[in-house]
């Protein structure tokens, strides 16, 4: 049946349980094709992922008329210098992608570092 790219809608004014059933509802109905035509459409920014498949890092494409796509890769433990020393992290790579037509470089950079902040800090998301 093609891409079939289901939105949530209102994503900023949800909670992250909430976002969660409700990916998992409209995914549930994209696969097994009762997803209604405005589940399907309407969206602005894909989020895809590699990384449950072992990907790293990938250069995702944007689905038109959305104007960015953001995947995060597989988590790996990776050797770094924190403080002088050599320490075990987790680690992620954040591919995106960003319609510089629509979106300035420096918008979409500060987008993407406020992702990362979210990731390293994940209580920040219940703190309004």
């Amino acid at each position: 049946n093609g891409l079939m790219v289901p939105v949530v809608r209102h994503a900023e004014a949800r909670d992250p349980y909430d976002t969660a059933l409700e990916i998992a509802r409209v995914s549930g109905a994209a696969k097994d094709g009762s997803a209604k035509r405005d589940e399907l459409s309407g969206s602005t920014i894909t989020i895809t992922s590699l990384g449950t498949l072992g990907g790293v890092v990938h250069t995702p494409i944007i689905n038109h008329p959305e104007v960015a796509i953001v995947g995060p890769n597989k988590i790996e433990e990776r050797v770094v210098v924190r403080n002088g020393q050599m320490v075990v992290r987790k680690m992620m790579n954040l591919s995106s992608s960003f319609d510089h037509r629509i979106v300035d470089g420096h918008d979409a950079a500060v987008f993407v570092q406020r992702i990362k902040g979210l990731l390293e800090h994940p209580a920040t998301l219940w703190m309004g």
